[in-house]
């Protein structure tokens, strides 16, 4: 695939991120396409369908996707079609990429949501089969299965409601697993178990994040430290010095 990455990077045509062109994003054989015009969108693909004929690969169209985001507050009705080796790209409003949902508002409530259902399946299954286990295996189990909270690094863009849905999931979770009252304290059962609240585990992703952001050697991510008014900066401050680590604290 690399052949292909720098003939489309070489074009000079996608989305300018810090003054540098950004149009493809790979993972393995998983690519993602950034254009700011249907047209230059085109254009990369004709670049792709192109180089799939001379290497002998066929796109997979079923599962190749558009999405249009929103700027602003202001929508695309109306969108051109967009062929993929003759077959018309079917618009979506959000699509999973590395198990994130991404949808064109560029708001996180849909991924938290999926870690929430995620988290209730996890805590439920605990409950059910360690319910007997002593105390420390369930906290260790617990941590194991109920803490990775994948991808909440990257949201940046939610609702209060919704966020807190899945803040109430990992405390009852909590609670039912280790057999504690409904309504005791959150704040209490966690300092006593030595186990991390819900906004620690946020702020330890979020940080972790950052840092190994900040020191890749890799050109793209060099641009987001760079850019203290980037949206995963502005989080991250107010994740630790500004109020939504507070608000969430007390609740």
């Amino acid at each position: 695939m690399d052949e292909l990455i720098a003939r489309l990077s070489s074009t000079g045509i996608g989305c300018s991120i810090g003054g540098t062109i950004v149009n493809n994003i790979s993972y393995a054989d998983d690519m993602v396409l950034l254009c700011p015009a249907i047209s230059a969108l085109v254009k990369l693909l004709k670049i792709c369908e192109e180089y799939a004929v001379a290497h002998g690969l066929m796109y997979n169209t079923k599962k190749s996707e558009l999405l249009v985001f929103n700027a602003g507050k202001k929508e695309y009705a109306s969108v051109p079609a967009v062929y993929l080796c003759g077959v018309p790209l079917n618009r979506v409003s959000r699509f999973k990429y590395l198990g994130h949902w991404v949808t064109e508002d560029l708001q996180d409530d849909a991924d938290i949501e999926r870690e929430r259902r995620a988290l209730s399946i996890r805590c439920n299954m605990l409950s059910r089969r360690f319910a007997r286990c002593d105390r420390d295996v369930k906290k260790t189990l617990f941590k194991a299965f109920c803490q990775s909270f994948y991808a909440c690094s990257l949201w940046t863009n939610y609702t209060k409601k919704t966020l807190n849905a899945l803040r109430v999931q990992y405390n009852n979770g909590f609670r039912m697993l280790m057999g504690l009252p409904r309504y005791c304290s959150a704040s209490g059962m966690f300092a006593e178990a030595r186990v991390d609240a819900f906004i620690a585990i946020i702020r330890k992703r979020t940080a972790s994040l950052m840092r190994r952001v900040r020191d890749s050697s890799n050109s793209l991510l060099q641009l987001i430290p760079g850019d203290p008014a980037g949206s995963l900066w502005r989080h991250w401050n107010d994740l630790h010095m500004g109020s939504r680590g507070t608000v969430y604290d007390l609740m």
